[in-house]
């Protein structure tokens, strides 16, 4: 296992600033599950941090408030269940820290407006021809 996690491209956080927490786990391995603690949790402190910059810490503290965790206890490996808790948080930081790009704001072309207003003169005209005549 490296000794940092990779959440994107130029970001990577120490795994010593990543809280690990074994406990045992309710999911699959029967009687093994109850001798062994295979569940992990992941608990990332965000102001605690002196990888990530400030603008970085505002982000995911508004997005997913000022503690990150992640839970895994899927396989019945304590390793493979770090992996997955680790793998997760790293996706939950990858999420909160990306920007959407604004939206560029554009017009109609012409000929859409053309389209519109052809489109609506013949459905006008047939609801008109849908009406009785009146002989006034």
């Amino acid at each position: 296992m490296t000794d940092s996690l990779r959440i994107r491209d130029g970001l990577s956080l120490p795994i010593s600033e990543i809280e690990i927490r074994a406990s045992r786990s309710s999911g699959p391995g029967g009687q093994h599950a109850n001798v062994t603690a295979s569940r992990i949790e992941a608990v990332f402190d965000v102001h605690k941090s002196d990888t990530l910059d400030q603008f970085q810490k505002d982000r995911i503290s508004a997005k997913l408030g000022p503690r990150v965790t992640a839970v895994a206890q899927d396989a019945r490996s304590q390793a493979r269940n770090r992996e997955l808790a680790l793998e997760r948080l790293a996706r939950r930081l990858e999420q909160a820290l990306h920007v959407q790009r604004p939206r560029t704001k554009t017009k109609p072309s012409a000929g859409a407006k053309r389209r519109r207003l052809e489109d609506k003169k013949r459905r006008s005209q047939t609801k008109q021809n849908r009406r009785r005549y009146s002989d006034d």
